[in-house]
């Protein structure tokens, strides 16, 4: 009994510290990631602190596919199907040339160390973290490829190292051949391509078929990740591909086969667990150091020579990656220049950023524990592998925010952002009126049909208020709604509560009551979007721009009717939320996302076709007869 009150407390101390750490490093903005592993190694040599052993097994078999699938399930299959090339380059390709780089460096400067170790070390350091990249990739406002590259590396990264620190492990226990390499690889990608699919479409008939209910679906995406990995293994193919491929799937698949309950339950549960697993792993990589460096003190090797091989390797693993990046880079410039493939070149300093954000993580450092007891220095390898963790973390880690904004990448753009959600808005809600004249009946109320399309205009209208400059400095009216409604619902729930205490209702009634007030408060909440980076001219997206002839017409240039106002807005005294300019004209009318709706009445009246925005740096067009954005 005293043994499992032990075990439990130090659950509780484990996520009271991954809480407290985590919060502070957001408050200060540092590096979270560090900061564990930072708190970790601190607390390894405090007396009374219990002596963690990172179980490789747990890592690589309990801890390692749930991470992977949270990360899979929130990853566009769209966007990796886009950038498979770029991917399989730096999962594929990166790994094996610094499993080859690190290898050498590590037999060169460890005396007696066998190639084959060195290419395990260099296996086991492959693999850069993408939890700590894509994190400092997001707080910096990295371009959004740039993460999805990244974050998609991870996802595949991690297979190719372990199959080669398998081969690894196996040459050193014998000859093995480069064929055995090239088969070995080439059946890990097939068997854990196949069993992914296999569970991933499993998983979707069992959802569309059998369950019903958000807690029968959240119970079954708990163990895909699992039998998708023990699937993988059972063929002799890569576990850690088959849960990929299985969350890839499924997250593709989610909006057609789930409810909408059931994937906001899914999407909550999962992002909790991928919360505590992460930071968990990093307050326990640094609690290894003090018997990391128990057991390296036996070694026989100085301190001097200890602190120079753990340098040769920490710089091998970064520069090993930097020269991939350069050398792809050069390669796309020169076919690029040469005419032999049609594709872009790859800009230098997205090679120079990318290849800095290698830092390491869980998985390295749980592969050096899976090297065989027998391995040639071992204890040294498992700390050169410690170090390069604590190192990358620390030199890039740090760093990277600093490199980001001296290259002068372009962040995601707010306003880019509320333009592409408000034309796609807008050709659903088409889409759905459309549907609605189809379906609708005599027989139907007349006010209920009018209700649906007030409800759908206003989601439509509520997402083009959230474009240009003036909306911080005006209340829009869905602004305007959003803060009475949920004064309204405070007041409700306050009442429900009441009743509650009083012991005036049912206490399921008053659940079901109480989760109808969630949901809306839900609807209602929306996170606050920091403001654009730069002075960009705020056009419609590549991908939602269209063409017609109304918006190809070579307009001429006229005066606005008025410089910072709508005329018929002042004199019906309403207050307006943006301003547009017919081209044809020069009129200057609010859109419809105010009140007075005097851009689409002036279309009306006139016909003139198109608009543009007249907001401070946007340029974007809007055809009324064809219902476009250009």
């Amino acid at each position: 009994m005293i043994c499992g009150v032990e075990i439990a407390a130090e659950i509780v101390a484990l996520v009271v510290a991954v809480l407290a750490v985590t919060a502070l490093a957001r408050r200060l903005d540092w590096s979270a990631p560090l900061c564990l592993i930072v708190v970790g190694v601190a607390a390894s040599f405090v007396p009374g602190i219990p002596d963690y052993q990172l179980d490789p097994e747990v890592v690589l078999v309990g801890l390692l596919p749930p991470l992977l699938y949270s990360t899979a399930i929130q990853t566009s299959l769209v966007d990796f199907r886009r950038l498979r090339g770029p991917i399989a380059v730096l999962s594929v390709g990166l790994v094996l040339f610094t499993t080859a780089g690190v290898g050498l460096v590590a037999w060169a400067v460890i005396p007696g160390l066998p190639l084959a170790a060195g290419f395990a070390l260099g296996a086991i350091v492959a693999p850069p973290d993408a939890v700590a990249a894509t994190a400092v990739a997001r707080r910096v406002a990295m371009p959004r490829k740039m993460v999805r590259l990244l974050e998609g590396e991870s996802l595949f990264n991690d297979a190719a190292a372990l199959v080669a620190l398998r081969t690894s492990i196996a040459a050193m226990a014998g000859a093995i051949s480069l064929w055995q390499v090239g088969l070995d690889f080439v059946w890990a990608a097939v068997g854990g391509a196949v069993a992914g699919v296999v569970v991933g479409y499993v998983a979707s008939f069992v959802r569309i078929r059998l369950l019903q209910e958000p807690v029968a679906d959240t119970a079954l995406s708990f163990a895909v990740p699992f039998v998708a990995y023990l699937l993988g293994e059972v063929v002799h193919g890569s576990g850690v591909l088959a849960v990929v491929i299985a969350g890839l799937l499924l997250g593709h698949k989610s909006p057609r086969v789930l409810s909408g309950s059931a994937r906001t339950a899914s999407r909550h549960n999962w992002q909790t667990v991928q919360y505590l697993l992460e930071n968990a792993v990093f307050l326990l990589i640094g609690l290894q150091l003090r018997r990391i460096l128990t057991e390296v003190g036996r070694s026989g090797l100085s301190e001097g020579m200890l602190v120079l091989i753990c340098a040769a390797v920490l710089a091998a693993t970064i520069v090993t990656r930097l020269l991939w990046l350069i050398g792809v880079a050069a390669e796309k410039r020169i076919t690029a220049a040469m005419g032999l493939k049609r594709r872009k070149a790859w800009p230098w300093r997205y090679s120079v950023v990318i290849g800095w954000a290698g830092m390491r993580g869980v998985v390295t450092l749980a592969a050096a524990f899976v090297l065989p007891p027998e391995t040639p220095e071992r204890v040294v390898l498992v700390l050169a592998a410690f170090v390069v963790v604590a190192g990358t973390l620390l030199v890039q880690g740090t760093t990277l925010p600093m490199l980001v904004r001296r290259m002068g990448l372009p962040g995601p753009d707010p306003a880019q952002d509320a333009l592409q959600e408000a034309a796609l808005l807008h050709d659903m809600v088409r889409a759905a009126l459309a549907r609605l004249d189809e379906i609708t009946t005599p027989e139907d109320p007349p006010e209920v049909v009018e209700r649906l399309r007030d409800r759908l205009q206003g989601r439509t209208d509520a997402a083009w208020e959230q474009l240009g400059r003036q909306s911080a400095l005006v209340e829009t009216p869905s602004d305007a709604y959003r803060r009475l409604r949920l004064d309204l619902l405070n007041v409700e729930r306050e009442h429900c509560l009441k009743a509650r205490d009083n012991g005036m209702a049912d206490d399921v009634v008053l659940r079901r009551v109480l989760e109808r007030l969630d949901i809306e408060e839900s609807m209602l909440d929306r996170d606050e979007e920091e403001p654009p980076q730069d002075d960009r001219e705020l056009s419609a997206p590549a991908s939602m721009a269209n063409a017609c002839k109304h918006l190809a017409h070579d307009w001429r240039d006229v005066e606005p009717s008025s410089e910072d106002s709508c005329a018929a807005c002042v004199e019906e005294g309403l207050t307006w939320v943006h301003l547009r300019m017919c081209l044809k004209c020069g009129n200057v009318a609010c859109c419809d996302s105010s009140v007075g709706k005097h851009a689409d009445k002036h279309f009306r009246d006139t016909r003139h076709p198109v608009m543009r925005s007249y907001e401070p740096g946007e340029s974007w067009r809007w055809c009324f007869v064809d219902r476009q954005l250009g």
